[in-house]
């Protein structure tokens, strides 16, 4: 994953962080706010409709209840009994005054409870009904066709739904009360009571012209309702998620979306109040504040936005100042002037880069110095390197004219002299091969015994692996020219012995020679620079090349004359140009 912060511009980064942090703070608000306050909404809306319908589940229940209590007090009349069993010794006078009781009971029911659009008497023989009345006198056989009939097989009373019936003043909606008129375990017929379906829903209706409500009855089925209302497939879905007592529910409406069921059910009541309300109306409130909230935070955002990039300006100004004099910074060119007004984190920066600039010029100016030094040491150089050559060639010179001269002893020193001289230069390299320096000191050694005679011998040690490995040039000469003219000076004689061996990763080298020794207490010359200039020129370096853990000790022997260790790295190749002194590098 690619880290943004290392990919686009910080002023982008800044901007867009900022912007981004606020629209999701804003985004959490506003829908937290929504949700909490529907909840709340919901929750108050459904506390009010609760108290509304126990109060008309009440009012409504009372007078449903009436009405039942009506229909068993008549179906027990004696009277009506009477009439219905038929017992009156066929004496059809009398049967004529029971069925004038009868139509005047009922009809005095009707008359004194409002509620009741009227009365349907099912009989076996029945009188013909007067065509004005609000009583009806109905064959038996006639209750098959009716839509209570089948619950009425199994109960002794059932309230049948809405419904429209026909009456003298025309068609009217009902909801029917139907009760079995019983004698002895027989039927007698079928008290149905028609409630006016108007009154209840006006009942229902209560103060709220809008409402969506339904008064369930003991199956659960509705018995009137009001406004929009499930149809029978969602009802039945519905129903079986009511608890009996009262309570509320969210449920999923296909054709009208979320809607909040609220509903009431009374103690020793077989009837239940069902009030139905989009949830869509229930937040509507939450939802205008929380478009309040969108609006008020759009402008919050918007200002926000401008400070972010005010501020984002702020804080890019300085660092593309920087940038700029960076990119356009040259060691002669003209300098980019940087603000010296910032004391924070930028005036740092500022300072650091003002210094960097000028120390940079610095060593610049100092590269140049020493350019030009190295330039005049090339040329020292090149001129150093013409002497030796120009000394070879005058050696070999004279060597021929010592010849011609008959000098044979004056003719091997200066060829001795002119092959030293060509090993020393050594095409300019610094380290040599153990057999080369041994040659070279050799070359100087049969020098001196043309010079000493027989006074002088030597003796030098080193197998043909040791003689293989690499080691500095001019290392051994030194010390046997001290040998020599110093330890040899008062006698003129002495011997000189060279061992050249490997010990661990070291190389050692050891020069003895049985002359006068070191002058002084040999501790005491430790801490100082013993020997002459040669010896201190290898000592430094060796120290130059490899370190202080390498270098050459001098020290006296118990039978007299001078002991010379050196110790330098074993090595079996050439160095390159640059050899690793401790943790540095040395060129």
């Amino acid at each position: 994953m690619i880290n943004p912060f290392k990919r686009y511009r910080i002023d982008y980064l800044f901007f867009g962080s900022f912007a981004a942090l606020i629209v999701i703070i804003l985004g959490c608000t506003i829908w937290t706010t929504y949700v909490l306050s529907s909840k709340e909404m919901a929750k108050a809306t459904s506390a009010n409709q609760q108290k509304l319908l126990d109060q008309l589940n009440g009012e409504i229940s009372s007078s449903l209840a009436t009405l039942e209590q009506i229909s068993l007090s008549t179906s027990r009349d004696n009277t009506l009994v009477d009439f219905l069993r038929g017992d009156v010794s066929g004496d059809t006078f009398a049967r004529l005054q029971k069925y004038k009781e009868v139509q005047q009971s009922l009809a005095n029911l009707t008359y004194s409870i409002p509620l009741i659009q009227g009365i349907d008497l099912y009989m076996e023989n029945p009188f013909r009904s007067e065509s004005n009345s609000y009583i009806q006198f109905r064959d038996l056989e006639g209750a098959a066709s009716q839509s209570w009939h089948e619950a009425m097989r199994q109960n002794d009373f059932f309230w049948a739904g809405k419904q429209t019936i026909q009456t003298f003043q025309g068609r009217a909606e009902v909801i029917s009360f139907v009760r079995t008129i019983v004698y002895n375990d027989r039927r007698l017929g079928y008290l149905v009571l028609h409630a006016k379906a108007k009154t209840l829903e006006e009942m229902l209706l209560g103060s709220s012209p809008d409402g969506n409500r339904m008064m369930l009855d003991a199956s659960g089925q509705p018995l009137i309702a009001i406004g929009k209302v499930p149809d029978e497939p969602t009802w039945s879905s519905w129903k079986s998620r009511l608890n009996d007592s009262s309570g509320l529910l969210r449920l999923h409406w296909d054709r009208e979306g979320e809607m909040l069921v609220v509903y009431s059910k009374l103690r020793q009541s077989n009837w239940m109040m069902v009030e139905i309300t989009p949830w869509s109306s229930v937040t509507e409130g939450s939802l205008r504040l929380a478009q309040t909230i969108g609006l008020i935070g759009a402008g919050a955002i918007l200002l926000a936005l401008l400070l972010a990039l005010s501020l984002s300006r702020q804080f890019v100004w300085p660092i593309s100042k920087l940038v700029s004099a960076m990119n356009r910074y040259t060691v002669t060119g003209k300098k980019e002037e940087l603000p010296e007004d910032y004391r924070n984190e930028f005036g740092y920066l500022f300072s650091g880069y003002r210094k960097q600039t000028e120390r940079i010029e610095e060593l610049y100016e100092s590269l140049e110095i020493r350019h030009e030094q190295l330039r005049k040491a090339e040329i020292e150089s090149l001129q150093a390197n013409i002497n030796p050559h120009f000394l070879y060639n005058t050696l070999d010179q004279l060597n021929w004219m010592a010849i011609e001269s008959g000098q044979a002893e004056m003719s091997r020193i200066l060829e001795l002299m002119g092959r030293m001289f060509r090993i020393g230069l050594s095409n300019g390299e610094s380290f040599i091969t153990v057999a080369d320096e041994l040659e070279h000191i050799g070359y100087y050694l049969e020098i001196q015994r043309l010079r000493l005679g027989e006074g002088l011998s030597y003796r030098i040690e080193a197998d043909e692996g040791t003689r293989k490995l690499y080691m500095p040039k001019m290392v051994l000469q030194p010390f046997v020219e001290n040998a020599v003219v110093h330890g040899f000076h008062a006698s003129g004689e002495g011997t000189i012995g060279i061992r050249i061996r490997p010990s661990g990763e070291r190389l050692r080298i050891e020069i003895e020679d049985n002359g006068i020794g070191l002058r002084g207490d040999p501790d005491a010359l430790k801490k100082r620079k013993t020997g002459g200039y040669g010896v201190r020129n290898v000592r430094e370096r060796i120290r130059t090349h490899f370190g202080d853990s390498y270098g050459a000790e001098l020290s006296n022997r118990p039978e007299g004359g001078t002991k010379a260790v050196v110790e330098l790295p074993l090595l079996r190749e050439r160095p390159g140009p640059a050899v690793r002194k401790q943790d540095r590098i040395i060129l």
